[in-house]
C-alpha cells in the first residue's frame, strides 16, 4: 500500500510538472513569436549598403515650397529671381515637378469615371493647340521624344518655336515654357507653326505664380530643353466613398494642435513675404528638418487616429503614401536613363519627408541637402 501511494505522488508529481513546462514553452513561445510579431525588419536594408556605383552617382536635392499661386499678394514673381539664381549654381542637369504630365492627364481625361475631380490636378487643356498643328497628345508626345533623341546642339530658332508648340500639344507647357525661354528675347513671338494664342499663352506664362515658372526658368539658364513632370495621382481604391462623411472625418482628423501650430506658422511667414530677406526665410523655414514632424503630426499621422467604421483616415494615408511611392518611382526612373543625374526635385512642403525617406531607401541615389543653399 505505501508503495502505490508513493508511485501515485511520483507520477502526479511528474504530471504537474510536465503542465508547468508546457504552460511555460508556450508562455516563452508565445512571447517570442509575439515579440518577433511586432519587430520584425528585413534583414535587407538598401540604405545601410556601403556599395557604391560605377561612375559619377545620381545625386538628388529635393526643394520643398509652398504652392505658389496659393501666396498672398504680397508675394511677386521677382522674388524667385534669387532662388533661381541659387538653384542654377547647384548645376542640376534634370529637373522634376510636381505636376502631372501630359500623358497621365490624357489617360485621366479618358477615365473620368475612375478618376473624379481629375481637372483640379489636369487643368491645362493642350486640345485646342493640338488641333492647331494637328497632333493629338499621344502623337505629339511621340514627337516631342523622336526630335529630343536627334536634337542638334544649336537648333535653329524655328524649331525651337516648334519644339514649344508641340510641347503644348503633348501637354507639357512647362517643356514649352524652357524652349520658349531659351529662345532670344526679340523672337519669342508667333509663326507659321506656333500659334498666336500659343505665343500669348506663353507670354503670361513666363511670370506665372507657380513652381513651374522656378523649374523652366533654372532648366532655360542650364541649358535643358525640358522639365519632367512627376505628380502621378492616378490612385484608385474602389468606389467613391461617401464624400461629405469622407471630407468631415479628414477635417475631425486635422483639427488637432499641430496644425494649429503649422497654420500659425505658416501665416507668420506668408505675412512677412513682403520684408527683406523674407522669401528665403520662408524656404529655409518650409525646408527645415523639424518640418518633417510638424507636418506628420498635424496630417498624415492625425488621420490614422480616425475612428470612422469606414476607415476614412486610413483611405487618405493610403492615397498619401501610394501617391509619393508614384512620384518617387518616376523619378528613379528617369535617373536610369541617364547615369551621373544630378536631379532637382521641385515639390510642395508637405511631400518633401516621403520623397527623401524614399528616395533614400534606393540604390544609385544620393540625397544632398537644400538647407546650405537656402542659407543667408
Amino acid at each position: 500500500m505505501p508503495i502505490k501511494i508513493s508511485a501515485l505522488v511520483y507520477y502526479a508529481t511528474m504530471a504537474a510538472n510536465m503542465v508547468r513546462l508546457f504552460l511555460a514553452l508556450i508562455v516563452v513561445f508565445g512571447g517570442v513569436m509575439s515579440a518577433s510579431a511586432q519587430t520584425y525588419r528585413p534583414s535587407f536594408q538598401p540604405d545601410e549598403m556601403t556599395d557604391r556605383p560605377v561612375g559619377a552617382p545620381n545625386v538628388v536635392m529635393v526643394l520643398g515650397t509652398p504652392h505658389l499661386h496659393e501666396l498672398p499678394d504680397n508675394f511677386q514673381i521677382e522674388m524667385i529671381d534669387p532662388l533661381v539664381d541659387r538653384l542654377v549654381e547647384w548645376r542640376p542637369t534634370a529637373i522634376a515637378t510636381e505636376s502631372s504630365s501630359g500623358l497621365l492627364c490624357d489617360t485621366m481625361r479618358r477615365q473620368a469615371w475612375r478618376y473624379p475631380g481629375h481637372e483640379k490636378w489636369c487643368d491645362f487643356d493642350p486640345t485646342p493647340y493640338g488641333d492647331s498643328i494637328g497632333l493629338d497628345v499621344i502623337a505629339a508626345n511621340e514627337q516631342a521624344e523622336r526630335l529630343l533623341a536627334d536634337w542638334p546642339e544649336d537648333p535653329l530658332i524655328q524649331q525651337r518655336r516648334r519644339l514649344a508648340a508641340i510641347f503644348l500639344a503633348a501637354g507639357e507647357p512647362d517643356s514649352a515654357l524652357v524652349q520658349w525661354l531659351r529662345l532670344p528675347t526679340n523672337e519669342r513671338r508667333a509663326d507659321d507653326v506656333l500659334t498666336e494664342a500659343m505665343a500669348s499663352y506663353l507670354t503670361t506664362k513666363e511670370t506665372r505664380r507657380s513652381e513651374g515658372t522656378i523649374a523652366a526658368r533654372v532648366a532655360a539658364r542650364m541649358g535643358l530643353e525640358r522639365t519632367y513632370e512627376v505628380d502621378d495621382q492616378a490612385f484608385y481604391a474602389g468606389p467613391e466613398p461617401d464624400q461629405e462623411a469622407y471630407g468631415a472625418a479628414i477635417m475631425a482628423a486635422w483639427d488637432n494642435p499641430a496644425t494649429a501650430r503649422r497654420r500659425e506658422a505658416y501665416a507668420a511667414l506668408f505675412d512677412n513675404l513682403g520684408q527683406p530677406g523674407a522669401f528665403f526665410e520662408m524656404y529655409r523655414a518650409l525646408n527645415a528638418p523639424s518640418q518633417a514632424e510638424l507636418i506628420y503630426a498635424s496630417d498624415f499621422g492625425a488621420v490614422l487616429q480616425d475612428p470612422s467604421d469606414e476607415g476614412f483616415g486610413r483611405r487618405y494615408l493610403s492615397y498619401w503614401e501610394a501617391r509619393n511611392l508614384r512620384m518617387v518611382a518616376n523619378i528613379r526612373e528617369l535617373l536610369g536613363r541617364k547615369p551621373g543625374t544630378r536631379m532637382l526635385a521641385i515639390v510642395g512642403a508637405s511631400h518633401k519627408p516621403y520623397y527623401e525617406a524614399y528616395l533614400a531607401q534606393m540604390r544609385d541615389v544620393k540625397l544632398v541637402d537644400v538647407m546650405p543653399l537656402l542659407q543667408n
